[in-house]
């Protein structure tokens, strides 16, 4: 028993613009199949997709507070070219520089136009087979637990934890890293990001949430009423939902 990630849920006033947005920043296509805006490769849409983390954009009544992002998406770059064409490209979508912090770094940290913050890395070696999507990076306060948990929640593999840095990927090397990155400070209010996790086929979802929350997850109720998905948060609070077979 175990889970994949399947898609990065991003909550949008304007869902529609938002996942257009993300479809430009990709080189994907976002697709309507019902109130959400569904981000993904080109060619229709597949769900789940064989080889990528998609995006997924909901729209929700409430505006992005100021308080940034616990979670977040890495872009990969080819080369020193590619990284400023897609920023100025990025900037020309909607896209705003923000400060977090960062000081002088060789990454850019951008906001889509809602507000929720990414970064558009240089190149590095690690990311050349990632697609455009490098990383979900998640900020916590002890990676050594978080990847406790979630080299136990899913079927990825554990490829590096430090005091500083946990580092997971699909145990087919494919898609993007999870990375959780040790961040002063504890989670204070609801993410407006969060990963969304499918069982297998073979799987039953109310078995893989009591497994979960036997690890040390908690169900959140944030109204969502009767779904068909089920809300939990890690040991640290950072919300991710546990999806119904379609």
């Amino acid at each position: 028993m175990a889970l994949r990630p399947v898609q990065v849920n991003i909550k949008a006033l304007d869902a529609p613009a938002v996942g257009r947005f993300w479809a430009e920043a990709l080189g994907w296509s976002a697709y309507s199949p019902g109130v959400t805006t569904y981000v993904g490769p080109a060619g229709g849409p597949v769900w789940p997709d064989p080889l990528a983390v998609c995006v997924d954009v909901v729209p929700v009544p409430e505006s992005k507070t100021t308080t940034k992002n616990r979670v977040h998406i890495d872009l990969a770059t080819t080369s020193a070219a590619h990284q400023a064409e897609l920023v100025a490209r990025l900037q020309a979508l909607g896209a705003t520089p923000v400060n977090v912090g960062q000081g002088a770094v060789p990454w850019t940290v951008l906001a889509d136009p809602e507000g929720n913050e990414f970064c558009v890395l240089e190149p590095r070696e690690i990311y050349r087979d990632t697609g455009p999507i490098a990383a979900v990076v998640v900020d916590c306060e002890d990676p050594r637990a978080m990847a406790r948990f979630w080299d136990e929640a899913l079927d990825w593999t554990l490829h590096e934890v430090t005091d500083d840095r946990a580092v997971l990927r699909s145990a087919r090397g494919v898609g993007p890293y999870l990375e959780f990155l040790r961040t002063p400070g504890a989670k204070t209010v609801p993410d407006r990001v969060h990963l969304d996790l499918l069982p297998y086929p073979d799987d039953s979802k109310a078995a893989e949430v009591a497994r979960l929350r036997a690890l040390g997850a908690t169900h959140l109720d944030l109204g969502q009423g009767d779904v068909p998905w089920t809300c939990l948060a890690d040991p640290e609070g950072h919300e991710f939902c546990v999806l119904a077979q379609s």
